[in-house]
């Protein structure tokens, strides 16, 4: 597990290297333009497509993030991979956050099922994040005013994610560093890194985040 003075160094480093690069962004020591780092926005399935609940109260849109939280939901690693499953669990996900947590909405941004869809999850996130921002959620303790959460249906302590789960998030990483100009390698982390009560993503999935951040690497050099 990063301790969160690595977590700290590693947002002071890569921001010295990002404000050193103008016109480029560094990955893995290799000076890239911005147009090598156009990777494409992957299909996402809005709150109107998977009939989201209104919020209780507005969302509050922020500025962009400077870190990828990757989380688990930790419920059962289902076998039904398509897209009305993943709607399914995106309402679970929801009446869990505002029914039982009290929250306004869904906590985190966005959602990936083990299907490989990946879904919009609080209000106004889609849009936001087209436009260079974040909303504010409720995914990351005491950090959710400079992260943006990724939520990966199931439960990754003992089993590895599915494939088309894995391909998602890193097309997903891959587009939002894009839109964000961060370097995967220093921004994206497991919600562990920060919550150190927590094994969310799963030991799994969180010994896999640095193949994560080399493919999501990877596409961005095209």
């Amino acid at each position: 597990m990063t301790a969160p003075g690595n977590i700290q160094r590693a947002r002071v480093s890569r921001r010295a290297l990002l404000g050193a690069t103008a016109g480029g962004v560094l990955l893995g020591g290799a000076l890239l333009p911005q147009a090598a780092q156009a990777a494409p926005a992957p299909r996402c399935y809005t709150r109107t497509e998977w009939s989201a609940r209104p919020p209780t109260s507005a969302t509050q849109v922020i500025g962009k993030p400077d870190h990828i939280v990757i989380h688990h939901t930790a419920s059962a690693n289902v076998t039904d991979y398509s897209l009305a499953a993943a709607y399914k669990v995106q309402h679970w996900i929801q009446d869990l956050h505002m029914d039982t947590n009290g929250w306004i909405d869904i906590g985190n941004q966005l959602t990936i099922s083990r299907g490989g869809f990946l879904m919009e999850g609080r209000s106004k996130s889609l849009s936001a994040i087209n436009n260079g921002q974040n909303v504010l959620g409720a995914q990351t303790a005491n950090n959710n005013s400079h992260t943006i959460g990724i939520e990966h249906e199931g439960l990754y302590t003992s089993v590895n994610p599915t494939v088309a789960l894995f391909d998602m998030s890193v097309l997903t990483c891959a587009w939002l560093c894009t839109k964000y100009n961060l370097d995967p390698h220093a921004a994206i982390v497991g919600h562990r890194d920060y919550v150190s009560t927590t094994v969310c993503p799963g030991d799994v999935f969180y010994s896999r985040l640095p193949e994560l951040r080399n493919r999501v690497a990877d596409v961005m050099l095209g």
